[in-house]
């Protein structure tokens, strides 16, 4: 083995994906940097008990080092794609090249659960999602990342002479500080000499470039090497010239008739149209348009002279004469076809003839393409003759003819329909065009009709007739030209089958282009995709950037083909696209799936300032302040190796050394699509258009402060008046900023001078990460500061813009305070430009050159700044006119710390807390409001947020719960943001209760995270108000995280190395357990103790309840391996044990009260399970403990009572007294017993009353007054009469408590047979003696007849069994021989807990149906019902509140008689794995077993994720919907509202037993030794697969 080489750094990116396969990022757009040196890695990140992990694989495209991408050749991971129980799997994979990379997982679903056995569901595929990298731009080897791009469009052939004019201009451009220059096609131009109408896409321009591809090489080389510039191009891939000539040899490139039939109908009306246009004298008809009458004349002849004459209605219809003679022919020959399906057709109306045969006769019904292409199967219709009219008659025959044409007219007649319909949008179009065409002010004005100037656009080339199209087929001769379609779907492909836009008219089109047909794949077109290939990858070859023409309309798998053809090119490609589709889901498709750098956008597209102002805040990145997501990052060293990390061992090994790296990790931030903002284009209208010339100043400045790609045109800067017409414009660009050097101030001849210092800063920034900024808008002005987000360095502008009508500006700034800034003025100027008549005829009139209007830049004086000492203040002067701007430098002093502020506030927190114990950890974090105020003596209370409310905790957790969303979604103006900035309190607040209690001798580990977090805080107040949400919301993760690994630390290595959930749970231990003055375990000391349930059950009396803590000590102490906790809860229970019973409530051990018959048997539970979970934990029998009250003795006396704790019992003796005790029978009333004890009960109810029926040796206990189990919701309504009335007595014998008293005995029996337990048995209360083993015997032998109801009724009688009353059946009894009998016979969710502490009692077979009935009928999203919802008892909406005269639910009587609680999830859960793992032999059943129990716990995966409390609530009301009066999100201080994490270990133990199940001395140890195998990756915890 090598030895350890250098350290390393690898930065990680994660990527969780959630259990359905897909990623968990916010927005859900996955969008990463440019690759790097050493590259880095996107770490997969997946649970191990995801649905994808069942026999799944990833599926990942990134090509590896030294591959060329293939965008179908995916590399799988199967085998690190297998369940696993213990941990979260990663798939790391190092990036190394720019583009659009796919991903996509294939699994096998989980099989229903059935007793039964269900049938293997078939592998599936999740969708396919994309991972976007930016490309590595570099110029002269300095990094540009796309937001510092600041680009220069040139409409190519108007830069003139080359090289000559070509490089002054480029000098002129690199001058200006842009970085790279966008050229308009560059290859030979069509007839049309537009450059994106293309005559030969492989043949460069031979009117700019005479040497054609080495002027261009020539030229790029210089570019860069001489101006700092590189090269972007169009792309154009959806037209070509309609003279290109390369079409006159494959017409089939196009869409025409031959390849597209369908646009017949649309080349015939075309014909038509064109042909009327011609006609219009002939008809009497104006030639040129003058009115709107003229326009309706015209429009008034279309149908009778141009629609009439071409019987476009014959492309819609059927042929009624053919259709029918070819019907009654057919009929005559006897040649039918579906004679079963007309059967009796001749008792059907006319309606349901004509449907039948649209339905099962009508052929060519969906498509569009010759004449008459719609027609019925004759020997369809002969069977429906037959059927009418019997066989084939003479006599008959024109009968049939006139019955079956009748029919046809009317199947017809919806045709026609839409042959009207299809005709009025075609008018309606026409007259639209031709009127904009015509008359519109804003329309060209073509003037008269005539050959030059036709009546409509034709939507057709014609390829003119020679040796070459001669071998064509005449219809392919005609070829539909492209356009575009107002609100099309980018998705629809408007020549194609599917679309009629060409035949409607409703395409824009452009005449001098033809539109390419692709198909779906290069088979279909090979010569197209081919030449189109050569092209795009001519132009990779010296372009560092594609603009995709046209983008919305380029079918996206032809623009995935060509951009992966040219990506093998060049792999760093910047590709930018205008794209309007009008629907922002529909741009994330196109940005994803070609991995777009950027889309076009255009500033000049704004008609006000406010327009501006939301322009420039939507493309200006994140707002100053925003939260840091990449909190993960703090580095951890690892020692990566190629099974583990998926990279290739080339990466780790450094010298034949295993190098030891420091990851660096980032989240993946919430990403909008990247902009290219321009300020113009050279398809906009100029400022000296649209708005006040002056505006081009201002209007640069505000583009070039966004935190994106900017870009300008040739004319911007100069200020030419006008758009420039790329098609027709004969004359050449003059600029004077490219025949003089280029120095930043004022000057003339345009803003160039200026745009030069805008370049620079806006370049700058993009490459230095000054990714937060701040608009405002006010009246005309807008200000932009954008800065660093870690040195808060930054940039301010203030802009007045120009609109029309500004004149010299309306109103002043109001004064600018930048809180703890200090700024420096860079420079303030103002633009004026010449807009007369005289000006602009003369730019106008120049023959040969374009030229801007006159115009210059000068400094502008008198705008304040004043450097205070906690702020800096902008004032501008009174002069300052639209057209102005001022730019100001600017540093935050309290940000410059020397290891930078972000460090400083996160680094140490983990030293802090390095000392802090759990019982620490419970105030650090955690802390109701009730705990808070008890323990400051009712002086604190948690926190509140005006606008917000009270944190959950007064804790970290509860600070964390708040920020995390608003961290996650970057909320800035959610009320905790407002709130901090307002003041220093909440971090007052979370220092003051950390140093306060640091002072008590339970506490001083606190002292250390005190003192670091005041250091940290007393950092960040010195900060600007504005950046302290940021800087408290790390800190606060800081220090949360560090808390949260402390709590790791100390809890066992099963939650330590285990997944999120487990963890999640595990920290529910360190919410329940803490010091509370008023609360103890013991009266005479202060001892931690365990929260029955937060908020309210957390102090005084309400804190510790003996059926809540032994429901949840193994789960939150055996489990976690807080083993001190437990025994200190069991033996200050054994202290107090009375009756044989532990109390149910504690009280310190002061007034404790017996009134639960369940408490006692959970309690002798856990004392099992820490003798088999505990190192050496049977030593516990032997320990002793004071007696509160007499043993064997039922006296009650106080607390202080010389008798009180004057007698010791070992736990042993504990054990045995409880037996024996309930052997001869409990008889006693409650101490203490009236209204002052319980204002709800009965006289009656007072009276507890415990035996053993000795026939079968279940016990019995309650009345019909009381409610001795968990269950235990007490009537109190006096309104619905129900005060008194429990709503679940459970008297008789309680399933749970049968099997709780049944593993009791049969360990206890166990432990006497191996000289471990000294008592063999008790004795009954006739004297008689019982062995434990004959006693566990006796209930073994009896009980499934007591409790099973059979699935077959006539098993009946093998049971005790009431047929007359059962409701559901293959189930087992709730009750037995409880007060009211149909009681007995309800499922409930009881009997899994006897199921999983005594699985001997139940037959296999029988256990699986009644779990599975329990799973189909009471398991809920995290809950279990606790009444079948079949049952007419059945009420699963709890309001506590309600007072009705309902007497099953008025003050929340039906608590447990339907809502979904919890706690019992986990029983269940346990018992099912437990039998289904006996029917199963197999790896692949065994993994299938507990697959099936992580998929029940998603629900609670997701409850636990997302509760402020950090943990599960209490109960749901139906189907898992939010219950309002559940103790976890309301403050109803109502003694039975169970609080907090109540008996939450059920659902923990399936989690810490069944995924982690490597407890040496669990009680199901031969169960679990069934699975045991080295080579199950849920046992050893390994992620196993193959390296890159």
């Amino acid at each position: 083995m090598g030895s350890t080489g250098p350290s390393t750094t690898q930065e990680v990116y994660y990527l969780p994906l959630n259990d359905a396969g897909h990623p968990d990022v916010p927005g859900g757009y996955i969008y990463l940097p440019a690759p790097t040196d050493p590259v880095y890695i996107v770490r997969f990140a997946i649970e191990g008990t995801s649905s994808i992990c069942r026999e799944g694989s990833l599926w990942v495209n990134i090509p590896m080092k030294g591959e060329n991408f293939n965008r179908h050749a995916f590399h799988e991971f199967k085998a690190r794609l297998h369940p696993d129980f213990n941990q979260t799997l990663h798939v790391d994979v190092p990036i190394y090249f720019a583009g659009a990379f796919a991903f996509y997982t294939t699994y096998t679903p989980l099989p229903d659960f059935s007793s039964a056995g269900a049938a293997p569901p078939k592998p599936t595929k999740t969708e396919t999602f994309y991972i976007d990298v930016e490309p590595r731009l570099t110029v002269n080897g300095a990094v540009l990342p796309i937001d510092s791009l600041s680009i220069f469009s040139v409409i190519s052939k108007l830069m003139g002479e080359y090289p000559k004019d070509w490089e002054r201009h480029l000098r002129g451009i690199g001058q200006r500080e842009y970085n790279m220059v966008h050229f308009t096609p560059l290859m030979q131009r069509g007839s049309s000499n537009s450059p994106y109408s293309m005559y030969d896409q492989l043949t460069f321009d031979p009117a700019c470039f005479p040497n054609g591809e080495n002027d261009v090489a020539t030229m790029i080389s210089s570019m860069e090497k001489n101006h700092g510039l590189l090269g972007l191009t169009d792309v154009v891939w959806n037209h070509t010239a309609n003279n290109s000539k390369w079409l006159e040899a494959h017409p089939e490139a196009g869409y025409n008739i031959e390849t597209a039939p369908w646009l017949e109908a649309a080349l015939e009306l075309d014909n038509a149209l064109l042909q009327y246009g011609t006609d219009l004298a002939k008809y009497g008809l104006p030639t040129e348009l003058k009115s709107a009458d003229d326009l309706q004349r015209i429009m008034d002849g279309i149908k009778p002279y141009c629609l009439d004459l071409v019987n476009i209605w014959e492309y819609y219809v059927v042929k009624v004469s053919r259709d029918a003679q070819a019907a009654v022919d057919a009929w005559t020959s006897g040649l039918t076809k579906g004679d079963k399906q007309v059967e009796g057709a001749s008792n059907w109306s006319t309606t349901q003839i004509v449907e039948f045969l649209r339905a099962n006769a009508l052929i060519g019904g969906h498509e569009f393409a010759g004449r008459f292409h719609r027609s019925v199967d004759p020997n369809v219709a002969a069977a429906l003759l037959t059927s009418v009219f019997g066989h084939s008659d003479t006599n008959l025959r024109p009968i049939a003819l006139d019955a079956i044409t009748a029919w046809l007219n009317v199947l017809n007649v919806p045709y026609y329909n839409e042959y009207d319909a299809d005709v009025a949008i075609i008018k309606q179009q026409v007259q639209d065009r031709v009127r904009y065409l015509r008359l519109d002010d804003d329309g060209p004005k073509l003037g008269p009709i005539n050959k030059e100037h036709a009546f409509i656009e034709s939507y057709f080339t014609r390829l003119p007739l020679n040796e070459t199209t001669r071998k064509h087929n005449p219809k392919a001769l005609f070829l539909v030209n492209n356009g575009w379609v107002w609100a099309a779907d980018a998705m629809r492909d408007n020549a194609g089958s599917s679309s009629r836009s060409y035949l409607r008219r409703q395409v824009i089109v452009w005449g001098d282009c033809v539109k390419l047909r692709y198909g779906k794949r290069p088979e279909d077109n090979p010569y197209l995709w081919d030449f189109m290939t050569r092209y795009t990858r001519l132009m990779a070859k010296y372009f560092a950037g594609f603009r995709i023409d046209n983008c919305h309309s380029t079918p996206l798998h032809v623009a995935e083909y060509l951009l992966d053809q040219a990506r093998n090119v060049r792999p760093d490609l910047a590709v930018f696209a205008e794209l309007f589709t009008g629907d922002e889901k529909m741009d994330y498709v196109f940005v994803k799936r070609l991995g777009l750098s950027a889309l076009i956008r255009e500033a000049m597209q704004a008609w006000s300032t406010q327009e501006v102002s939301r322009l420039v805040h939507m493309h200006s990145g994140r707002p100053i302040g925003s939260f840091e997501v990449d909190t993960i990052s703090s580095s951890k060293s690892t020692k990566p190796s190629a099974a583990t990390t998926g990279i290739n061992v080339s990466l780790a090994a450094v010298n034949g050394s295993l190098a030891e790296t420091t990851e660096i990790g980032h989240n993946i931030r919430q990403s909008p699509v990247h902009a290219l903002f321009m300020d113009c284009t050279h398809d906009n209208e100029v400022p000296a258009q649209k708005r006040d010339a002056r505006d081009t100043l201002p209007n640069a400045a505000l583009v070039n402060m966004c935190a994106c790609a900017t870009g300008s045109v040739m004319g911007y800067d100069e200020i030419y008046p006008k758009l420039i017409n790329l098609v027709s414009e004969p004359r050449l660009y003059q600029s004077s900023f490219s025949d003089h050097e280029v120095k930043i101030g004022a000057g003339r001849g345009g803003i160039g001078r200026i745009k030069k210092l805008l370049n620079q800063i806006h370049t700058f920034m993009g490459r230095h990460g000054y990714d937060e900024t701040f608009i405002h808008h006010e009246g005309e002005y807008i200000t932009v500061h954008r800065m660093h987000p870690k040195t808060r360095k930054g940039y301010f502008t203030v802009a007045h813009t120009a609109f029309p009508g500004y004149g010299e500006g309306h109103g002043t700034l109001t004064p600018v305070h930048l809180g703890g800034t200090k700024a420096k003025l860079i420079g303030s100027w103002k633009l004026e430009v010449d807009v007369s008549l005289s000006a602009k005829r003369a730019v106008s009139d120049d023959p040969s050159f374009l030229r801007g209007l006159p115009s210059s830049v000068s400094h502008l004086s008198g705008v304040g700044l004043e450097n205070k000492a906690d702020e800096a203040v902008i004032t501008m002067p009174s002069h300052f006119p639209p057209g102005s701007i001022a730019i100001f430098e600017t540093w935050i002093p309290a940000a410059e710390h020397s290891e930078g502020l972000d460090q400083y506030v996160t680094n140490g927190a983990t030293q802090a807390f390095a000392e802090c114990s759990l019982i620490d950890l419970n105030f650090i974090l955690y802390r109701s409001e009730p705990e808070e105020r008890d323990a400051s003596g009712g002086k604190d209370g948690v926190y509140a947020i005006p606008g917000h409310g009270s944190l959950v905790y007064a804790g970290l957790q509860g600070w964390w719960s708040c920020l995390r969303d608003v961290v996650r979604y970057n909320k800035l103006g959610h009320p905790i943001c407002n709130h901090l900035r307002e003041g220093t309190w909440a971090m007052d607040y979370i220092v003051g209760r950390l140093e306060r209690m640091s002072k008590h001798k339970e506490y001083t580990s606190l002292s250390k995270p005190a003192a670091w977090l005041r250091s940290r805080f007393d950092a960040i107040r010195k900060i600007p108000t504005f950046l302290r949400p940021r800087y408290f919301a790390l800190v606060v993760q800081a220090a949360y995280d560090a808390a949260w690994a402390r709590g790791m630390e100390l809890l066992c290595d099963d939650v330590q190395y285990g997944q999120g959930f487990v963890q999640s749970l595990a920290m529910v231990s360190v919410q329940m357990t803490g010091y509370m003055p008023s609360a103890s375990l013991v009266p005479s000391e202060s001892v931690p103790s365990m929260a029955a349930g937060l908020p309210h059950f957390t102090s005084s009396w309400a804190r510790c309840w003996g059926r809540d803590i032994f429901i949840s000590l193994r789960g939150l102490y055996l489990a976690t391996g807080r083993y001190s906790d437990a025994h200190s809860h069991i033996m200050a229970f054994a202290s107090v044990l009375k009756h044989g019973m532990i109390p149910n409530l504690l009280s310190d051990g002061k007034l404790p009260r017996y009134n639960s018959r369940d408490s006692i048997w959970f309690f002798m539970q856990c004392i099992q399970d820490y003798t088999k979970m505990v190192p050496n934990g049977l030593e516990i029998l032997k320990e002793k403990v004071a007696r509160r009250f007499l043993p064997y003795d039922d006296t009650y006396f106080d607390f202080d009572d010389p008798r009180a704790y004057s007698k010791e019992s070992t736990i042993e003796e504990i054990i045995q007294e409880t037996l024996q005790r309930h052997a001869t029978g409990l008889s006693f009333r409650e101490a203490n017993a009236g209204p002052k004890l319980d204002m709800q009960m009965k006289d009656e109810g007072f009276n507890i009353e415990i035996h053993v029926d000795w026939k079968t040796g279940i016990i019995f206990g309650g009345n019909q007054s009381n409610c001795g189990t968990w269950m235990d919701k007490m009537g109190e309504s006096d309104r619905a009469g129900s005060r008194g009335v429990p709503g679940t007595p459970r008297d008789g014998a309680p399933v749970e408590i049968t099997g709780l008293l049944a593993s009791t005995l049969t360990w206890v029996a166990e432990l006497h047979e191996r000289g471990q337990y000294q008592f063999e048995g008790v004795t009954t209360e006739d004297g008689n003696s019982i062995t434990f083993k004959a006693w566990a015997s006796r209930l073994q032998d009896n009980f499934e007849r007591c409790y099973y109801v059979p699935q077959d009724s006539s098993q009946d009688r093998f049971y005790d069994v009431n047929s007359a009353i059962v409701n559901r059946r293959g189930i087992y009894k709730d009750l037995y021989r409880s007060g009211k009998e149909y009681e007995d016979y309800q499922l409930r969710p009881n009997f899994p807990i006897a199921m999983t502490v005594a699985p001997q009692l139940f037959t296999p077979e029988k256990a699986l149906g009644a779990l599975e009935m329990a799973d189909k009928y009471l398991r809920g999203p995290t809950g279990m019902a606790t009444l079948d919802p079949s049952d007419l008892n059945y009420r699963p909406y709890y309001i506590n509140s309600e007072d009705s005269t309902d007497f099953s639910t008025s003050k929340g009587r039906n608590y447990h008689q339907g809502p979904e609680w919890i706690w019992p999830t986990g029983f269940f859960l346990r018992a099912l794995l437990k039998f289904d793992l006996m029917r199963k032999s197999t790896k692949a059943e065994r993994t299938e077993a507990f697959q099936q129990i992580t998929r029940r716990l998603e629900g609670c995966k997701v409850a636990i994720r997302e509760s402020p409390w950090a943990g599960l609530a209490e109960l749901t009301q139906k189907n898992g919907e939010y219950c309002g009066d559940s103790w976890l999100s309301r403050g109803h201080d109502n003694q039975y509202l169970g609080a907090g994490h109540r008996y939450l270990d059920p659902l923990e133990l399936p989690v810490a037993e069944t995924i982690h199940p490597i407890h040496a001395t669990t009680p199901d140890q031969e169960e679990y030794e069934g699975y045991q195998d080295p080579d199950d990756p849920f046992n050893t915890g390994e992620v196993q697969g193959e390296p890159w």
